[in-house]
């Protein structure tokens, strides 16, 4: 399996997937194991942030490549999906085994758990029948110490003929004996690791195969793994190697020798499958057998209570809401002050760019333009969004890293059952708290294509950080008091909470409603794996949950608030009959508007923030004020005053923060909606979906309202 190319980029020659090689001389490595065993935790410990990210080409899966050195030599580490088999049932272990298979790696390392290696071996024997270049790297010893579990690795090595190191990858320093063994195996002799042994006429009709399939591939990938995937079938597998070998290896004398294979065999697909897994078991439980020995009755009994109350019917759902609770809370406190700074500073830039361009004797219209317009709009969404992303991704990745967000898929599971979904929709939707655009990448872990569609086309269902500002104000302003106080920020989180929950309604009633008529469906099973309750690693979850989602998300709002920021200067700005372009729109949209219980300068303001929606309530004030730029008044005080001068009472904030629920995605989440799903039209019903439930609502509390005024 070879790799072709330049040495800058070298692309796996099967698989499409660039190589980031800087040298024809570095070595590569695919990292490979079960989900939860540690695998991301040993990838970022060795490569650190030297590492690349990106999407497998075809493939809405998550790719990860890294780079790092030993003793002079660099290697480029290779994170393929989380599998617990290369007889591939999703996506993900379809991507593992494509690039075990065709990606050209010198070498594997294979992650497992130590606290359940006897399962994990099962991926571990399936790679060896593929390749002999394998290192065993047995994680988490430090929990199966203190669950009483103990390893011969040394046994275990002999039995399975590849290198078993033993690791504890939040410990850097225990690292060294798995660096030298990838470095001994990608440039030594192949090892010759033992076989499983298959019932005898498995056997024998794998030896009818082998002579004639080691001809027809010229020695490309063992004729043992090979004539067994010839007996299982496997089209889509078998469809790859057509693709790498040419498409008349199986002619001629393979295809008969497979005939006669079949006859004497005489088993359905199903049969030979289970027949293969049997023998991987008792080969796993042999090796295993006096190599793990010990463990300690009580280990669990901590996880056992923890679970007894964070996954009960009685207490799972308002722990859940106490958490989500806390979490907004630590976010609305935590984030005013950061704001404040940043706005400052960015503000600052401002004066200076304004006397750059008083220098340079600039037109007003192009200061206006570019300093007013596209860098004052930008200067607000980087210190609104900033600081609320800066502290919920971590908050968000910390209960991750606990083990905590399982539990929540598995509490949730039920509901979105009901709703002919899947229970890990749940977990994307609380990614969309964060940012709606993150929950829609969040989506490809779920393995059905209609379900992750139902997840991906309701997801701005739940309100993101952007549309924070907005709810946070208006629910301050006109249901909680401005006085800033401890407890007025607790009751800010705590009705922020119940809209929320109103969020999380509309998630599994939309969700409800396309899979009895767009997407219909049954449900599919799923199994979800609780892992053990773990110490988060604070200092890494920070940066990490910083850089890969954080600035990420950043990137893409501030792409598309810069030219929404000439837009709205311009429309401010540019007047026709007397009026700006956004006064007429605002009082073209307003007898509308008055049906939502809005007026037309709101509802302008909501359309203009569709970029990002942290601009809407500026862009209100813009108008009310006549100001031909971006602008926030100095107190929430002022600003409600502002308000009620125009009008506003509290059914028109109830309006308001509908509205500010339910409505279209912003233009980052359309964006992420179409390059996931590929489909404009599944993005426009993503842009449909929400906007028709949030008229609906906005038109009916007006309308129940009006019945009390």
């Amino acid at each position: 399996m070879g790799l072709t190319g330049s040495s800058t980029g070298l692309r796996a020659a099967d698989t499409g997937l660039e190589i980031k090689r800087l040298s024809p001389d570095d070595r590569v490595i695919a990292l490979a194991g079960n989900p939860n065993v540690g695998k991301s935790t040993v990838f970022n410990a060795l490569t650190g942030m030297n590492q690349h990210t990106g999407n497998w080409p075809g493939k809405t899966v998550a790719s990860a490549q890294g780079r790092y050195t030993w003793e002079g030599r660099d290697y480029v580490l290779v994170d393929i999906p989380g599998a617990y088999s290369l007889m591939a049932r999703s996506t993900e272990e379809e991507v593992a085994r494509s690039f075990l298979c065709f990606g050209g790696a010198e070498g594997v390392c294979v992650v497992c758990d130590a606290t359940c290696l006897e399962r994990n071996l099962n991926l571990v024997l399936q790679t060896l029948e593929l390749t002999g270049r394998v290192v065993v790297c047995v994680n988490l010893l430090d929990e199966a110490k203190r669950k009483g579990i103990r390893l011969d690795l040394q046994l275990i090595s002999e039995r399975l003929g590849v290198p078993v190191v033993g690791v504890t990858a939040r410990k850097k320093r225990t690292l060294s004996p798995l660096q030298e063994a990838l470095a001994a195996l990608s440039s030594g002799p192949e090892p010759k690791p033992s076989r499983v042994r298959y019932p005898e006429r498995l056997e024998a009709a794998i030896s009818m195969l082998e002579p004639e399939v080691a001809a027809a591939s010229g020695g490309r990938f063992p004729a043992r793994w090979l004539s067994l995937r010839l007996l299982d079938g496997d089209e889509a597998l078998l469809r790859e190697l057509d693709a790498s070998l040419g498409g008349g290896w199986r002619q001629g004398a393979v295809a008969d020798a497979l005939k006669m294979a079949r006859e004497q065999l005489k088993l359905s697909s199903e049969e030979l499958s289970d027949m293969v897994a049997t023998s991987l078991v008792r080969e796993a439980e042999r090796i295993c057998l006096g190599a793990v020995s010990g463990c300690n009755s009580g280990y669990d009994k901590r996880d056992r209570r923890l679970d007894r109350i964070l996954t009960s019917r009685a207490t799972g759902y308002p722990i859940m809401l106490a958490i989500l609770a806390g979490i907004f809370w630590l976010t609305i406190t935590g984030a005013n002050y950061p704001s404040e700074l940043i706005a400052d500073a960015l503000f600052r830039g401002q004066e200076l760019l304004t006397e750059l361009f008083s220098r340079l004797g600039a037109p007003d219209w192009l200061h206006g333009a570019l300093v007013l317009g596209v860098y004052r709009v930008l200067a607000w969404v980087v210190s609104v969004m900033l600081p609320p992303m800066a502290i919920f991704f971590p908050l968000f990745t910390l209960l991750e890293d606990a083990g905590y967000l399982p539990r929540v898929a598995y509490n949730l599971d039920r509901p979105f059952k009901k709703c002919s979904a899947c229970g890990k929709q749940a977990l994307t939707m609380c990614m969309g708290f964060g940012c709606n655009a993150a929950g829609v990448v969040g989506c490809r872990i779920i393995d059905s294509p209609r379900e992750r569609l139902l997840a991906v086309v309701t997801n701005s269902l739940v309100p993101c950080n952007g549309r924070f500002p907005t709810l946070i104000a208006v629910l301050t302003m006109f249901f909680i008091g401005t006085s800033g106080s401890g407890l007025a920020r607790l009751l800010s989180a705590l009705l922020l909470t119940g809209l929320i929950v109103l969020g999380v309604a509309g998630t599994l009633f939309a969700t409800r409603l396309l899979s009895r008529t767009l997407l219909r469906g049954l449900p599919s099973s799923f199994t979800l794996e609780l892992p053990p309750y773990r110490k988060p690693q604070v200092g890494r979850v920070i940066v990490r949950s910083l850089l890969d989602r954080t600035l990420f998300v950043l990137g893409r709002a501030a792409a598309v608030a810069a030219p929404a920021g000439l837009v709205i200067w311009l429309m401010a700005n540019v007047s026709v009959s007397g009026a700006s372009l956004l006064d007429h729109c605002a009082g073209f949209l307003d007898p509308f508007a008055r049906l939502m219980g809005l007026d037309g300068v709101i509802l302008m303001a909501f359309i203009l923030g569709f970029p990002a929606n942290e601009i809407v309530v500026p862009i209100i004030i813009m108008a009310y004020l006549a100001q031909g730029s971006i602008l926030e008044l100095e107190s929430l005080d002022a600003m409600r005053q502002l308000f009620v001068e125009n009008g506003w009472t509290w059914r028109t904030a109830g309006s308001v923060l509908i509205f500010s629920m339910f409505h279209w995605p912003c233009s980052t989440t359309l964006l992420t909606i179409k390059k996931e799903t590929g489909s404009w039209k599944w993005t426009a019903i993503s842009a449909a979906l929400p906007t028709a439930m949030g008229l609906a609502a906005t038109m009916l509390f007006t309308a129940v309202t009006a019945l009390f005024a």
